[in-house]
């Protein structure tokens, strides 16, 4: 039974599935000045609860590791670590950006983009490239025919210079699903909790510098 979840963007997204077959999932967003994370432990019990299941029924996790919400990400790589840890299961962790690409159905070329402050973005373009400053991003996507799926502030810059791109939030999309069909296809990249960690791929800002 594999069990899916993710804090890391803008709604918290909670899945369950026995193989290829979808169980359930449930979507939360924030609720007035409550952070949607703070629903995921509540949020996997009733999904368990509503299919008969214990949490002894879970035999892999899967869980969004970042870019993202710091906040998201510790929620996520915390319940993801201790259920593995606990239940001696194996866990994957995806990034964010490999999630979102699923979102383009198009035959273009994929190329994701998430606000990394700074002035620059966190990009995916087959693979996490990192975080690579906006001007330079730019003129990759002048160089080739990408289709972009970007979030709100990437889309206000980018927007400017291609018609071919998308805000994820407006997809709707049920990211547990996405989740659920990635541990699918490459289920070998399973391991154990320990090796279960976030993707910071900028370093923590160090204040007062």
């Amino acid at each position: 039974m594999l069990l899916t979840f993710d804090t890391c963007l803008d709604k918290t997204y909670v899945g369950l599935a026995d193989g290829c077959n979808i169980l359930g999932t449930k979507i939360i967003e924030n609720n007035g000045e409550t952070y949607h994370s703070t629903y995921l432990m509540s949020t996997i019990s009733n999904l368990l609860k509503e299919n008969n299941l214990t949490p002894n029924d879970i035999t892999m996790v899967a869980t969004d590791i970042g870019p993202g919400s710091f906040t998201g990400i510790r929620a996520c790589m915390t319940v993801a670590r201790v259920m593995a840890q606990q239940l001696n299961i194996k866990a994957m962790g995806i990034s964010s950006l490999e999630i979102l690409s699923k979102l383009n159905n198009s035959s273009k070329k994929t190329l994701v983009l998430l606000d990394a402050r700074k002035s620059m973005t966190y990009v995916w373009d087959e693979e996490v490239l990192g975080a690579i400053i906006i001007d330079d991003v730019k003129e990759m996507v002048k160089a080739k025919d990408y289709s972009i799926i970007c979030d709100d502030s990437m889309y206000n810059i980018f927007s400017e210079i291609t018609d071919d791109i998308t805000s994820y939030k407006t997809f709707n999309a049920d990211l547990a699903k996405i989740l659920i069909g990635i541990v699918n296809e490459k289920p070998e990249k399973a391991k154990g909790w320990r090796d279960l960690k976030p993707l910071y791929i900028q370093p923590a800002p160090v204040f007062g510098k």
